[in-house]
């Protein structure tokens, strides 16, 4: 496995080559970008089409769910979105948090963040915006934002421990994120979980859901529940790319199972630490 500034190099590669084609082009190639590589980037994702503020040119189909549609973001509401691509969920944000909200998304991906902002821009929108910035460190103050979305994208972080301490960071008290993420249950077989470009396709990155609950849980949301979940079916044939028969034969027969969930956590309303007689200030 690289480290972990070789697989953030990775993924802006990837992604870099993504942004610059359009969905359709994506869904007929086996990896999303350049010729055949052996992973399918859009069969992770949902259906955005029926959603109000849905705009095609941002849809990529890179998602794994529908962040927004649990998020429970309100008119005025600040919302950030985390990977936010060509800006897919910041503009069905928008059409909720309206005019008087603001809507900010984050990506590492100087392609995407240009598209994104064309995109911005053709609609005539003036209170979405996007930044440049990774996600374990990101480009904004704390205690900022009402709501904070993300698809398909933290299961690309390394260090998933300080991407959720920077979502609190961010969030301001009694606000809350809904993210729909990778996670795996089970072992998968190594050479499925080692190979690169398997970690750009979203799999490699998963860590057990338990583990990615515990992660939430320690970080110190509260209200922590999971709003959607459903498996993930990855064709035969870009398994057996990674896979002898015989492992192809366990991982069906077996208890290993890649999913898509959607997780809701909220920040206290007052920080544990700042209360009296908490003995953490």
């Amino acid at each position: 496995m690289k480290n972990a500034e070789e697989l953030k190099q990775l993924v802006r590669e990837k992604y870099s080559e993504i942004a610059k084609q359009p969905k359709s082009v994506n869904e007929k190639s086996c990896c999303g970008a350049g010729d055949c590589c052996g992973v399918d980037y859009t069969i992770f994702s949902d259906d955005y089409s029926q959603l109000e503020g849905y705009n095609p040119d941002a849809d990529l189909g890179l998602g794994c769910g529908l962040p927004t549609e649990f998020a429970k973001i309100k008119p005025g509401d600040t919302v950030v979105d985390l990977g936010s691509g060509a800006g897919n969920d910041c503009f069905v944000a928008r059409s909720i948090a309206g005019e008087s909200g603001k809507v900010i998304g984050i990506d590492m991906t100087e392609a995407m963040i240009e598209k994104a902002r064309a995109n911005a821009e053709k609609l005539g929108f003036k209170n979405v915006q996007f930044r440049l910035g990774e996600i374990e460190d990101i480009p904004m103050g704390g205690n900022m934002a009402d709501v904070v979305v993300s698809n398909c994208v933290l299961n690309l972080v390394p260090d998933k421990v300080q991407a959720f301490k920077e979502i609190y960071r961010i969030l301001k008290p009694g606000g809350h994120f809904s993210i729909s993420d990778v996670v795996i249950k089970g072992d998968l077989p190594a050479s499925l979980r080692a190979d690169a470009e398997m970690y750009a396709g979203c799999v490699a990155g998963a860590i057990q859901k338990d583990e990615y609950l515990g992660i939430i849980e320690k970080t110190g949301f509260e209200a922590i529940t999971v709003q959607k979940e459903k498996v993930i079916q990855i064709p035969d044939e870009i398994l057996a790319q990674y896979l002898d028969e015989e492992e192809l034969k366990a991982y069906h027969n077996g208890s290993v199972g890649i999913y898509s969930i959607t997780v809701f956590g909220r920040k206290p309303a007052v920080d544990p630490c700042c209360q009296p007689g908490s003995g953490c200030c």
